[in-house]
């Protein structure tokens, strides 16, 4: 698919939606930030805007990226209207072909599925590449199938943990995986829906 359709894809499904006013950050990124000092961070796949601009409000500057304009304008608007336009920068991007520049102390990719063509283990080893000597990459995957899910094959399967960082391919010498498992919660879905479903988090620090 071309980039024209995939973008096409994404907007109508953000356009689809009632823009947010305040989202929620994903619990694992709070868990995980929490306690970490504040610097430089690159939030992929940012739709609604809910993890960028928690980590704003932590005293992060972040750089937040989606293939969806619709979600890229809507970020930032929302970043001025909360007081955080000076530390958020919403950017359209385009990750089978495009990857944000600079360095960062922390880069997140919160549930970076498609039902279109996308080479994950080149994005996530990139982003392990842009990260600064001590900072992490916090990959969080889909690891069971909600009530509310856009993909019910019935024969679907979820990457371990160990297998994503197994396809990134990264030296051990420079990343050390400090994180690897597959935790359940009580989600809520965009029904008000509630389901327990499982996650795949992987945590990987540059430690050189």
């Amino acid at each position: 698919m071309s980039t024209t359709d995939a973008a096409t894809f994404w907007d109508g499904v953000h356009a689809a939606r009632p823009a947010a006013v305040d989202p929620r950050p994903n619990v694992l990124l709070t868990e995980t930030v929490t306690g970490l000092p504040p610097g430089d961070a690159l939030d992929l796949g940012c739709g609604n805007g809910g993890d960028a601009l928690w980590l704003a409000r932590q005293g992060w500057h972040v750089t937040a990226v989606d293939i969806s304009a619709v979600a890229v304008e809507r970020l930032a608007a929302l970043a001025r209207s909360h007081g955080l336009g000076d530390r958020v920068t919403a950017a359209r991007h385009d990750l089978r072909g495009s990857f944000p520049q600079g360095e960062f102390d922390l880069v997140c990719a919160h549930y970076l599925h498609t039902p279109l063509d996308l080479d994950r283990a080149t994005v996530l080893r990139s982003a392990a590449y842009a990260l600064r000597p001590g900072g992490r990459l916090l990959v969080v995957d889909h690891g069971s199938t909600a009530p509310w899910s856009w993909n019910q094959d019935p024969d679907v399967t979820y990457p371990s943990p160990r297998e994503v960082a197994a396809g990134i391919g990264l030296d051990a010498k420079t990343w050390t995986v400090e994180r690897a498992d597959a935790p359940r919660r009580i989600a809520t879905g965009p029904d008000g829906r509630t389901a327990e479903v499982t996650d795949h988090v992987l945590l990987v620090r540059r430690t050189a």
